[in-house]
């Protein structure tokens, strides 16, 4: 739930400066990046922290090297985070975060499912969980999609009325 809390904070935070005048925080997708951002990094430093042998429990057993995987996955977070902000990067790190959640979701529902036991409580819930896990893909999205679009290269005028 921290994750959550942090990004619509963060966010809001973020947006209402925008509203007091900060010009570069004026669009909501900038300061949904700044809330994105602030996630990431309370995420990734998770995966260093005294929550790490829970992250490392969670890794499904079919997966090699958990505490591997756990010291990667946070490293590509924080990542992530910092390429965030950067507004040329920003795009790319949003679509790469993307994936990352898809591919780390099963390392949840592993969780769920099999009880683990995670900074000294049950794992949250399969439903809550899945539910958060839509909501920060989505942020990623609105955050990366739009601005990806906008990189593509445009078409030659003459190249759509060739045969």
């Amino acid at each position: 739930m921290a994750p959550l809390i942090t990004l619509l904070i963060a966010s809001l935070l973020l947006r209402g400066a925008g509203a007091a005048g900060i010009k570069p925080l004026r669009s909501w997708r900038t300061a949904l990046r700044g809330g994105l951002a602030a996630m990431f990094v309370l995420t990734g430093t998770a995966h260093f922290n005294d929550l790490r042998s829970g992250l490392v429990a969670m890794v499904p057993p079919a997966l090699p090297q958990p505490e591997l995987l756990v010291t990667v996955t946070g490293l590509l977070e924080l990542a992530g985070a910092a390429a965030l902000l950067h507004r040329r990067a920003a795009p790319w790190a949003a679509a790469g975060l993307a994936v990352l959640m898809v591919a780390m979701f099963p390392a949840n529902v592993y969780a769920a499912v099999a009880g683990i036991t995670v900074n000294g409580g049950p794992a949250t819930a399969l439903l809550p969980r899945t539910l958060m896990q839509l909501v920060f893909i989505a942020a990623a999205v609105a955050v990366g999609l739009p601005a990806l679009r906008k990189l593509r290269p445009a078409r030659a005028a003459g190249a759509a009325a060739q045969p």
